[in-house]
């Protein structure tokens, strides 16, 4: 397996245009939530479970997951997230474990938004933060979403703070710039993962 970095932020800090920038040296990208989309996609059995706890009503007509209509029935029923949580968990950690292991680039960028809250930091090598302030997360989630600045605070208070994220980083990228810092900031922590990577012990 791949030497492991973790890439992790909170919502609007800019996560996916830094893991864009690892990808274009060549980097492997694993994704949680692009895992977490996989693992429940038309024809899978994890949607045919979904479908049969909650109902047909929380698929689109494409048979898709209406993720809004099962976002609702899991608040109207409490053990319902607990239940879901179950089925999903091992589907994601087995498909990101997957990917990880066919990582052919000298290490991983593992891409875990909720990093801190699961309390998943010690199964990667290092850790690196995506860190902008309070207030641009904010601004650039209303208008990327197109939701109400009440909904993106709900979202914030249910994430990790930011100094929680923070303690946890061995990296650190400023993502409250312009883009060109960003490449920059990516160009050198690819070198130093390069180095990093070739020194480590060969795992398994």
């Amino acid at each position: 397996m791949a030497y492991i970095v973790a890439l992790t932020g909170g919502i609007g800090s800019g996560k996916s245009t830094v893991a864009n920038a690892f990808a274009r040296h060549g980097v492997a990208v694993v994704d949680a939530d692009v895992i977490a989309r996989q693992v429940v996609e038309p024809g899978t059995p994890a949607l045919a479970k979904i479908a049969e706890r909650f109902g047909n009503e929380i698929l689109l007509a494409s048979g898709a997951l209406n993720r809004a209509v099962l976002r609702q029935r899991i608040f109207s029923q409490p053990d319902g997230k607990i239940w879901l949580n179950q089925l999903l968990h091992p589907l994601i950690r087995q498909e990101t474990q997957r990917q990880l292991a066919q990582a052919t680039s000298p290490y991983a960028l593992w891409v875990v938004p909720l990093l801190v809250e699961n309390g998943l930091q010690d199964r990667a090598d290092r850790v690196l933060v995506i860190d902008v302030n309070t207030e641009t997360q904010r601004a650039r989630t209303v208008a990327r979403d197109g939701i109400s600045r009440q909904q993106v605070q709900d979202i914030l208070s249910a994430q990790a703070t930011r100094e929680q994220r923070l303690a946890i980083a061995d990296d650190i990228i400023d993502n409250s710039g312009i883009a060109l810092d960003i490449e920059l900031s990516v160009d050198a922590l690819h070198r130093r993962y390069l180095k990093l990577a070739a020194s480590a012990p060969q795992q398994d």
